[in-house]
């Protein structure tokens, strides 16, 4: 999608702080970040949303949940993190490409919202 700001990070359009990639998913720090760590974590085929996803993207899903177990690693987040996604505006998705957020680095809360 030429207007998503997330297909522009993930082609290398737009600059941002790449913390991982590989040929099916990019993360990168987040902007405006919620906890000391926070990274995104998007695929690189645009999504809009998880309510978009197919049976057929499965191994996708997979990528980027290994992904994102090795960048908590190397964060040094052994003692826990959160990893989520929003769906939706009521969901409190803001940019409509699927990602999802890896926050660590302080005592997550419950409920989040």
């Amino acid at each position: 999608m030429e207007d998503c700001v997330f297909c522009k990070i993930a082609s290398g359009e737009i600059s941002s702080t790449i913390v991982y990639q590989d040929e099916n998913v990019v993360a990168f720090k987040d902007l405006e970040p919620q906890a000391p760590k926070h990274i995104l974590f998007i695929p690189r085929r645009h999504i809009a949303s998880m309510a978009d996803m197919t049976d057929a993207d499965g191994p996708l899903l997979a990528s980027i949940f290994t992904a994102a177990s090795k960048v908590a690693r190397e964060l040094g987040l052994e003692q826990g993190y959160r990893f989520l996604t929003n769906v939706g505006p009521q969901g409190g998705q803001s940019v409509s490409h699927l990602h999802f957020h890896l926050l660590g680095g302080r005592q997550m809360k419950w409920p989040p919202g």
